[in-house]
């Protein structure tokens, strides 16, 4: 019990110096407002709190690698719901386009598996392989794109980050920051001036096979602690203001081992056993 009181006591502390090196000796960064902190320090503000007050070492030593299980709720164009469970795997690289993940989603129509590994998107299902439906592949890779993850990873990924200043949202003041990756996709981020935690995002995507670009909005609710770690339990999307879907973590664990072969095509699993 000792220990835990002081680790927590080390962590305030260490998040006290990150954010007084961050926003207290080094505000004096833009020429035309001194006050105003740069897209950068918030971004690290965001990290530092992220990592419970140890920032991106503690995201990186705790978050290489997890198992995510939670519930699905998706709203269809007719208003009717339809449930799922899920399970996450994700096996983290250097850099986003390196990482592993695979999505099982099981529910009452249909049960598959989604996986995406170097650079490439398959599922399966029934121990097959198929090829997902281009807006199935698109959806997958934007969810990871335009996520959290996308920002605390901004250095790693080489992304480009800019400020759209601070604005005021129904009485709560928020930084508004600006993404870029190395795909030229764009998320922009709407922080918690008081608590530096990612309240919602939004962006733009044009479906395959449409002509009109689509908004999102991607909305964060009750955060809590995994393993030294912020995560949000409840996110809401919303397709030009309407929801479509909703996501609620059950368990988070990080640090699970996890073979290969769970992210491996079994087709080239089979060919490479039998030459």
């Amino acid at each position: 019990m000792r220990s835990r009181q002081i680790f927590l006591v080390c962590g305030l502390v260490t998040a006290f110096a990150i954010c007084l090196s961050l926003f207290g000796g080094s505000l004096v960064t833009r020429a035309d407002d001194p006050k105003v902190l740069t897209a950068e320090q918030v971004a690290e503000g965001v990290i530092a709190i992220a990592g419970n007050g140890f920032g991106r070492v503690s995201l990186n030593q705790i978050r290489r690698n997890g198992v995510e299980r939670g519930r699905l709720t998706r709203i269809l164009q007719d208003g009717r719901s339809e449930e799922a469970r899920y399970e996450l795997r994700f096996v983290r690289g250097d850099k986003s386009e390196k990482d592993k993940v695979r999505l099982d989603n099981k529910s009452p129509q249909a049960e598959y598996s989604l996986i995406y590994g170097e650079g490439r998107i398959f599922g399966i299902i029934n121990g097959s392989p198929f090829i997902p439906r281009a807006e199935t592949s698109a959806d997958f890779i934007s969810q990871q794109a335009h996520s959290i993850d996308a920002l605390l990873r901004y250095k790693e990924n080489e992304s480009k980050l800019s400020s759209a200043g601070k604005d005021k949202h129904q009485g709560v003041d928020v930084y508004v920051v600006d993404l870029i990756d190395k795909a030229t996709r764009k998320t922009r981020y709407f922080i918690s001036a008081r608590s530096y935690k990612v309240l919602w995002l939004e962006y733009e995507e044009t479906p395959p096979g449409a002509a009109v670009a689509v908004k999102y909005t991607k909305r964060f609710y009750d955060y809590r602690i995994a393993q030294g770690t912020q995560v949000p339990y409840r996110t809401v999307l919303l397709e030009d203001g309407r929801q479509v879907l909703e996501t609620r973590i059950l368990t988070v664990t990080y640090g699970v081992r996890m073979e290969d072969s769970l992210f491996r095509n079994p087709e080239a699993a089979s060919s490479a056993e039998n030459p």
